[in-house]
C-alpha cells in the first residue's frame, strides 16, 4: 500500500505540470469507447490502449461477464452500458478477455465453488460454458476467446446496443489480451479467429 500512496502523492505533485489537461476534465466527459474487461489486476485498459483520462469509459466485471438484459432486474453492468451508449454517446464498445482468466478457468473446469457463493452466483450470469478443444492449456486462450465472443453476443440483448448497431452509430468489438506477452488481438470478420491488432 505504501508504494501506491507514494505514487499518488507524486502524481498529485505532477498534475500542476499538466494543469490545462486536467482542468479540462471538470467540464465533463466524452469518451468514445466503452471498454468492458475483467476485474483482474493484470489487465489495465489505459496501459493496453494508451488512453488518456476521459478517453475510455470502463466496465470491469469478474470474467468480463455481460449479464443478459432485463428491465425488471437492472444491474450495475446494464446501467453502465446504457449510460455509456445513450448519454455519453460512445461510438465503440470493446469486450476484452484475457489469458489466464480465473473466472473462465472456473467455468471450464467446473470446480467446486461452494466456499465462494457470490462468485458461483456471478458465474451463472455467464453465457454457456465455453466448449474448448484445449481445456488444459495454461493460458486457456481458446476458452477465453470463445467466452469473449459469447459476451459480445450477450451485449446484443441490450436495447441500446441493438439500436446503435442498427443505426450505424455503434460498433462492437471482441478483443483478447495476453497478460504474459502484452499482445492484444481482435476477433476477425468470421467471428471466431482472433488476429493481432
Amino acid at each position: 500500500m505504501k508504494s501506491l500512496v507514494d505514487n499518488a502523492r507524486s502524481f498529485t505533485a505532477h498534475v500542476a505540470d499538466r494543469a490545462e489537461e486536467f482542468s479540462a476534465l471538470e467540464a465533463g466527459q466524452s469518451p468514445e469507447v466503452l471498454f468492458i474487461t475483467c476485474s483482474d489486476s493484470r489487465v489495465v485498459p489505459s496501459l493496453i490502449t494508451g488512453a488518456r483520462p476521459g478517453e475510455l469509459f470502463e466496465l470491469r466485471t469478474a470474467g468480463n461477464i455481460v449479464p443478459e438484459y432485463s428491465s425488471e432486474h437492472p444491474t450495475a453492468e446494464t446501467a453502465t452500458i446504457e449510460y455509456a451508449v445513450r448519454v455519453l454517446g460512445v461510438r465503440d464498445v470493446v469486450v476484452c478477455g484475457h489469458s489466464h482468466c480465473g473466472a473462465v478457468n472456473a467455468l471450464i473446469s467446473g470446480g467446486n465453488l461452494s466456499e465462494l457463493p457470490a462468485v458461483q452466483g456471478w458465474l451463472e450470469h455467464a453465457a454457456a460454458r465455453p466448449e474448448t478443444t484445449t481445456p488444459h492449456s495454461p493460458d486457456i486462450a481458446e476458452a477465453v476467446q470463445l467466452h469473449t465472443v459469447a459476451q459480445v453476443e450477450r451485449l446484443h440483448t441490450h436495447p441500446c446496443i441493438v439500436e446503435g448497431v442498427a443505426e450505424g452509430t455503434l460498433q462492437v468489438h471482441a478483443w483478447y489480451y495476453e497478460v504474459h506477452t502484452g499482445a492484444a488481438k481482435a476477433c476477425g470478420p468470421d467471428g471466431k479467429t482472433f488476429l493481432p491488432l
